[in-house]
């Protein structure tokens, strides 16, 4: 595997992700009293934030030089099964304090989420079992984390105050 040819991948998402933690912290901070009053705000807030951090932490470390395949595959699925963890208590929680009217349409924001960290568990997997193919399935969590945070900061930013 060839990290040297993803270097301008990973600066990128790096600096992307970044950018839209900050862009999710802003959109909180304006409307923090209108998400506090909702149940269910708070915590997808927090779901988009660690989406977008688990970005910046992966890009991070892709980027450090002369890691070992075993290293590279072992932060992935940490980080992975750490993410899969998290947000599926995460939704399981939210889930449970939306509305009965709203729970299809919530069930739409878990299947997002699933999937946005289910990819980071596939990656480390293959990468551990030296297969090239492991590290282009970071490709689509990260595509997926970005789409779902940026949901997110639409609904914390706009959505919230109509």
């Amino acid at each position: 595997m060839n990290i040297n040819e993803w270097h301008d991948f990973f600066v990128a998402t790096a600096g992307s992700a970044a950018a839209l933690t900050g862009l999710i912290f802003v959109g909180v901070s304006i409307n923090i009293e209108k998400i506090l009053s909702l149940a269910k705000l708070p915590d997808r807030a927090l779901i988009s934030l660690f989406l977008l951090l688990t970005i910046l932490i992966v890009s991070s470390l892709m980027l450090i030089p002369q890691q070992s395949e075993l290293l590279i595959g072992s932060e992935i699925f940490i980080i992975g099964i750490s993410m899969y963890i998290f947000v599926t208590k995460m939704d399981i929680g939210i889930y449970g304090k939306t509305d009965i009217a709203y729970k299809n349409q919530y069930f739409f924001s878990v299947v997002f989420n699933q999937l946005s960290v289910l990819p980071y568990l596939f990656s480390g997997v293959l990468i551990l079992m030296q297969k090239e193919s492991g590290i282009y399935w970071i490709v689509p969590a990260i595509i997926l984390s970005f789409i779902k945070a940026i949901i997110d900061a639409w609904v914390l930013l706009v959505e919230i105050n109509r």
